[in-house]
Parts: structure tokens; sequence; C-alpha cells
């Protein structure tokens, strides 16, 4: 590691030694040294996905609602691939050094994320001390929707046409009026994302915050394009450290940024806090 960035990972773990709780925010980036695809740009989503490339249907084209009714097996077999491979993922050692941090603090680690992947639930994640901005692709809820439900997409085993990126039937269906289900994620273009989970998770997460008095922030791989994660972490009024390799900048006096990648930067963090 070069000097600059071991004085700038010094900085960093200074700001996490005076605290008594943690936000953990994070974007795509986290996932990326996990082997997750970083769907950046129509390019970087068309290498992870050829046969929409090949049809020439872009990112903001299949995550829509619009694509459960136009083309449903060609949708699922999107998110049902998203799923699988979530499914099989393991999170990278610097879920681990996060865990580790915030078991120190009094208050514990709290985590805001605009990821759908469920890494952190299985890096060991307490589900209660999450927010998913965004949703989650391990929930489904109705393409209508016919009410409020919201139910685990555990019974969900997806068989995706590599070649075609179609699912084979028989595709998820809500079980209250037998209409196709669908993920329950925020999509571009939603107006029917269903809000509860969600919103508890908001609630519980105000709770968290509101006993924190010496709050630092760790904010990893989140992005400017879709600034959910950015947003909620610069409104805190609290020292921020921002690990991202392109976009690292945090206002003077606000914090630290690191041009790294995640895991580099956790493991460098992690061992300088043992």
């Amino acid at each position: 590691m070069n000097p600059d960035a071991a004085a700038v990972l010094a900085k960093a773990a200074a700001l996490v030694r005076d605290a008594d709780g943690l936000l953990i925010g994070a974007g795509a980036g986290m996932g990326v040294d996990s082997g997750l695809p970083d769907f950046r740009g129509d390019h970087g989503f068309w290498r992870a996905y050829p046969p929409l490339a090949a049809l020439g249907i872009r990112f903001v084209e299949i995550a829509n609602p619009h694509s459960f009714a136009t083309h449903p097996e060609l949708a699922w077999g999107f998110y049902g691939h998203r799923l699988a491979l979530y499914r099989a993922t393991v999170p990278h050692a610097g879920f681990a050094v996060l865990r580790e941090i915030g078991a120190r603090l009094p208050h514990g680690a709290f985590v805001f994320t605009s990821n759908v992947d469920g890494q952190f639930q299985r890096a060991g994640f307490d589900d209660d001390r999450l927010v998913e901005c965004h949703g989650s692709i391990h929930h489904l809820q109705c393409t209508r929707p016919c009410s409020d439900a919201i139910w685990p997409a555990d019974a969900v085993d997806p068989v995706i046409d590599p070649a075609s990126c179609l699912m084979a039937a028989p595709l998820p269906r809500c079980p209250r009026c037998g209409a196709l289900a669908r993920p329950n994620i925020l999509m571009f273009g939603d107006g029917r994302w269903l809000e509860a989970r969600t919103e508890d998770q908001y609630a519980r997460f105000d709770r968290w915050r509101a006993r924190v008095a010496n709050l630092a922030i760790i904010e990893l791989g989140a992005g400017t394009d879709v600034p959910s994660v950015r947003r909620m972490c610069e409104v805190q009024g609290a020292p921020l450290i921002r690990i991202n390799p392109r976009e690292p900048h945090v206002a003077p006096g606000r914090g630290v940024g690191i041009g790294l990648g995640a895991l580099d930067a956790l493991l460098g963090l992690g061992t300088l806090l043992s």
C-alpha cells in the first residue's frame, strides 16, 4: 500500500475509534470484490447479460415493472439469474471486518444499502440492523398488486436458459390472486413497489440513530448516478469515511476519502483497529 493511502487509512481509523456507533453505507461497489457484477453503464450490464445485449435491451428497460407485463419469462430470467447468483455468492472478508468493528462499539453498527442482494445477511449481519432502501430480491410481491403482502422468495428455484436468459415455467405467482409475482425491489418507473418492509427498516434505523451520540460512517462503493446511499451518509452530520476507487471525494472538514476498493480498504482499516 502506498504511503498516501496508509496515511488516509490512519485518519479513518482515528474517526472510528472516537465513535459509539457505526453507520455502514453500501452501494454496488461493495459486492464487486465478492465477484458480483457492477452494472455501471449499459456496456457493463451487457457484459454480464449477453442475451440482453443481443436484443439491445438496456438495464433500465429490463429492471422495470413493465417488463413483467410484456415479457415475463425474460424479466424473470434476469431476476431469477440474479437471485441464484446472490444465493451462491460468498461475501468477501471485508464484511467480517465491518462486523468486528461494529461489535466493539457501544451501539454497534447499522447498515444502509441500495443493494438488493442480501449479502449483509449472508455475512451474519442482523436483519433488524439493515435498511435496504431499494428492497430485496429475496422477497416477493404481487405484480398487480392485489394486496400489501410481501413474502420470502425461498420457494423460487429459478431455472434459466443461459442462451436466451429466459426462465422456465412455472414462474412465481401471487398466492392470493394467482397473478404473476415479482421481486419486492424498487425498479425504474415503478409505481407499484410495496414499501412497507423497507419503511419498517427505516423506523428501526431512526430509533437506533437517536441513541448514537458519536456516529462514524463508512461508505463503500456508492456511486453518484443513483445517489441514495451517498445522500443518506452525507446528511447525518457525522464524520464520513468514503471508500470508492472512482469517486472518493469528501467535502473539506467532513471526513476522509479513500480511493481503494472495499476489500483492500477494509482489510487495511481492520489491521489498524485490531
